[in-house]
């Protein structure tokens, strides 16, 4: 077991921020939250001046889908030989033994969602987990969180170098209609089928990943950077009556109205790139504190590699920089990110009988110097700096 003593607890639930509080942990989760708490055979870390957080969390990357300095061999996220492949699980090709885990780790970044980038229309399926582990198996949360999707320029890119379709927005928006019909009348089928065998329709392995996206069990975590794009993304979601989030939003600041009108949550970044494409024209760091202000949940994410996911506690700061507020900065790397993810009841905040993954600072995670002095991932300190 250990016991946290007198540090200054960032909750992020209603309690709030609690000065000189306990946190005790044991059996990988948090077991008691309070004053003058006590426990026998306890390590006991006195943080008495030190800030404590819940692990940080980023929503949105592709962490060890492209490995680190390797080029053509690391690189796995995009099967670009098909538009439609919703089959693709991002855990087949997670390397966690790339040293980006380590360096994310001593970052705070205790979990994150990874899966597939956005060549394909439809790419497959992002998987929640933590950053500490040699084997992704025992390291998942939560697998699958949700099904990748991509409009706009990449998938028009790499489909147009092919000569193939889809090489317009028209194109992109019909392939993925085109599947989610598909799924959803072949789920009628089976439905059918379970009361006459012999309508049972054969094993489509494209189809059955698609099946959660429209029996409302993940959402459709939709790569969507210009307003037209996002309203695309709405739109299908609305034909269909699915869930979505809407992940990158670069425009959105441009459209907090109307996105605020329809209440989807948005996955803000990379904001701390350069505007390497066309669709990128508009990017600024005012997008993340726009939106909520607006009142929609955001959470902020690197896009890891594009950003290493290292800086996401310094994205969080420069998003403060540029008017979010510093609360609401905080929940876009902590509870809104497990929120958005339906992660949780397991992580995202300090509460008794979530998972013990616990941060410990000595001055606020936004400030540029900052570094977590101890990081706890399932009640186990991983990291250790002189306190």
């Amino acid at each position: 077991m250990i016991l946290i003593k007198n540090g200054t607890l960032y909750t992020m639930e209603k309690e709030g921020i609690q000065d000189q509080t306990d946190i005790l942990l044991g059996d990988g989760k948090i077991l008691a939250i309070g004053r003058n708490l006590q426990a026998e055979n306890a390590r006991v870390i006195d943080a008495a001046g030190k800030l404590v957080f819940p692990g940080f969390i980023d929503a949105h990357t592709h962490l060890g889908m492209w490995e680190d300095g390797i080029g053509f061999e690391g690189a796995d996220g995009n099967e670009m030989t098909d538009p439609i492949t919703p089959h693709l699980r991002a855990i087949d090709a997670i390397n966690p033994m790339d040293r980006t885990f380590a360096e994310a780790l001593e970052a705070g970044i205790t979990a994150v969602a990874t899966g597939p980038g956005s060549a394909n229309v439809i790419g497959g399926t992002f998987t929640a987990i933590k950053t500490w582990g040699h084997r992704v198996d025992e390291m998942v949360i939560k697998d699958p969180v949700a099904m990748k999707c991509a409009f706009g320029e990449n998938p028009k890119r790499v489909y147009s170098e092919k000569k193939a379709s889809p090489s317009t927005r028209m194109a992109i928006a019909a392939e993925l209609r085109k599947a989610l019909y598909e799924t959803r009348e072949y789920l009628k089928q089976k439905n059918q089928g379970k009361q006459d065998p012999g309508k049972m329709p054969k094993y489509d392995m494209k189809l059955e990943a698609l099946i959660p996206v429209i029996n409302g069990e993940i959402p459709l975590k939709a790569h969507a950077h210009r307003a037209d794009d996002l309203f695309t993304a709405i739109r299908i979601a609305r034909e269909f009556d699915i869930k979505v989030t809407l992940e990158h939003v670069t425009e959105g600041h441009l459209i907090a109205g109307e996105l605020a009108k329809e209440g989807y949550p948005v996955v803000v970044g990379p904001s701390l790139s350069d505007r390497s494409k066309f669709e990128l024209r508009n990017l600024t760091f005012d997008t993340p504190g726009v939106l909520s202000r607006a009142g929609l949940q955001v959470a902020i994410t690197t896009d890891a590699p594009v950003v290493p996911l290292q800086y996401l506690p310094l994205v969080a700061g420069l998003a403060v920089k540029w008017g979010m507020a510093p609360d609401r900065a905080l929940e876009a790397i902590t509870l809104n990110p497990a929120q958005i993810l339906g992660i949780d009841g397991q992580v995202g905040s300090l509460k008794v009988g979530k998972d013990g993954d616990i941060l410990i600072f000595d001055t606020h995670p936004f400030e540029l110097q900052a570094r977590p002095r101890m990081v706890i991932i399932d009640g186990e300190i991983r990291m250790e700096r002189e306190m």
